[in-house]
């Protein structure tokens, strides 16, 4: 039965597509699949997000094909279906549909310079970085891995006393939780996990729009 969300869940194909396309990333594969795909991976997902919209606000999906201009991988496609919801294009909630299942999350990923100065002046300060530590401490608690780049270093102008080292060597920061393909992916149920997870990330997201995210 259909969800009142428009929702029904992500059919077990999409998942199986992406391990595919990992092994025939090509222009021939993608075109033999395309409108299965657009059924089963991208119309699931725009759904969802605009299921979501009602709490966290209209969401975008990224394109399907890779931006070669400065990659050695000429590969055409993405190996994975994502979205985001927020006011920057790095930042805000994150869903993303794969081979390996799906993950949810939030934080940002780093497009500039900019942003990783602006995120170390919020973790260094007094007001901003204690808050930010709780809600790391409180997300690795819940079962959230942090990822995204990082210096094994420290950063220039900080010493190496500095309360929040760890957090401050991060360029970028994401709390992610990998799902994978559990049964009831291809259910209704998707939604409710995926907003429970939104949920959890959502200090954390608030933070990073506050203090990274430009207008």
């Amino acid at each position: 039965m259909a969800d009142s969300s428009g929702f029904d869940g992500f059919p077990v194909w999409g998942v199986e597509f992406y391990q595919d396309l990992e092994e025939d990333n090509t222009r021939e594969f993608w075109l033999a699949h395309k409108t299965r795909w657009q059924t089963d991976v991208r119309d699931p997902m725009r759904a969802l997000v605009d299921a979501l919209e009602d709490e966290f606000g209209p969401g975008k999906l990224f394109r399907p094909n890779r931006n070669l201009r400065f990659s050695a991988d000429k590969s055409p496609y993405k190996t994975h279906q994502a979205a985001l919801v927020g006011r920057d294009k790095g930042a805000g909630w994150y869903l993303q549909l794969g081979g390996d299942g799906l993950t949810v999350g939030g934080g940002f990923r780093a497009h500039s310079p900019a942003e990783t100065v602006r995120y170390r002046a919020a973790v260094d300060s007094s007001a901003s970085g204690p808050a930010l530590e709780r809600i790391v401490a409180d997300l690795r608690a819940a079962g959230f891995a942090l990822e995204g780049a990082e210096l094994k270093t420290r950063p220039k102008g900080f010493g190496a006393d500095h309360p929040r080292l760890d957090l401050l060597r991060r360029k970028e920061m994401m709390a992610v939780r990998r799902i994978g393909a559990p049964d009831w992916l291809s259910t209704p149920r998707t939604l409710a996990e995926v907003r429970t997870s939104w949920r959890q990330v959502r200090l954390l997201t608030e933070w990073v729009l506050e203090h990274v995210a430009t207008d």
